[in-house]
């Protein structure tokens, strides 16, 4: 399994999970169960950052490219959750992928400049994950300072499905709780990983993000 089926695996469950989240009632056993569904994205998406952190050729680009569709997607994203245009309560997903590609960045940096110094890096390093997480919090962004954590966590554990796993278990099950333990179950597709690209579908990926947003809202306001 290559990153392009992981993104359509990733596209498909976020497409169900606000689908739910949108138009079903949430007393609903459908609307758990889609929700459930929903749970296996996010973690695909750590993963795939990560992955795209290792391998991309221009990290500066990538933070340029995620921050632009993170304020392209915002309006959309208050549209179908909130039904308004600007709502500051709760900010979209490429913002939390923003905050942690830049900590990863930064963590590189780190690590580039104490590398023979153990006990430096790792408190600098701290330093980072503990001020982007507070980023996060404050900021509201989607998954807030638990998303920071995993997606930290993905990066100093790439490599070890096992702590992945364990990393994705505990961010889930101890500070998100209740229906988002399942997203350990995305470690299901990623354990077949195997290293390749794959079709390349990367700008598809972040159009289709505001676009199906654009589109939920849409047909809410219509309904």
């Amino acid at each position: 399994m290559n990153s392009y089926h992981l993104k359509l695996i990733a596209i498909v469950t976020m497409l169900i999970d606000h689908v739910g989240a949108v138009f079903v009632p949430s007393n609903t056993m459908l609307y758990l169960v889609m929700r459930s569904i929903g749970r296996l994205a996010f973690p695909i998406f750590v993963f795939l950052l990560v992955e795209g952190f290792h391998h991309t050729s221009n990290v500066k680009k990538y933070l340029l490219r995620l921050g632009a569709f993170a304020f392209l997607s915002e309006i959309p994203f208050d549209l179908a959750f909130y039904g308004k245009i600007l709502e500051f309560t709760h900010q979209n997903i490429f913002f939390t992928l923003f905050l942690g590609l830049s900590c990863m960045y930064l963590m590189s940096e780190v690590e580039k400049a104490y590398g023979k110094n153990i006990i430096i890096m790792n408190l600098l390093n701290a330093l980072l994950t503990l001020v982007f997480s507070i980023v996060a919090y404050f900021m509201k962004t989607d998954y807030g300072y638990a998303g920071i954590l995993l997606i930290v966590g993905f990066y100093l554990f790439r490599g070890s499905k096992i702590l992945l796993t364990f990393t994705l278990l505990f961010v889930s099950g101890y500070l998100l709780k209740y229906i988002n333990v399942l997203a350990t179950l995305a470690m299901v597709p990623i354990a077949f990983y195997n290293g390749k690209k794959g079709k390349s579908i990367k700008y598809a990926f972040y159009i289709f993000y505001p676009e199906h947003l654009l589109v939920l809202a849409m047909i809410k306001l219509m309904l």
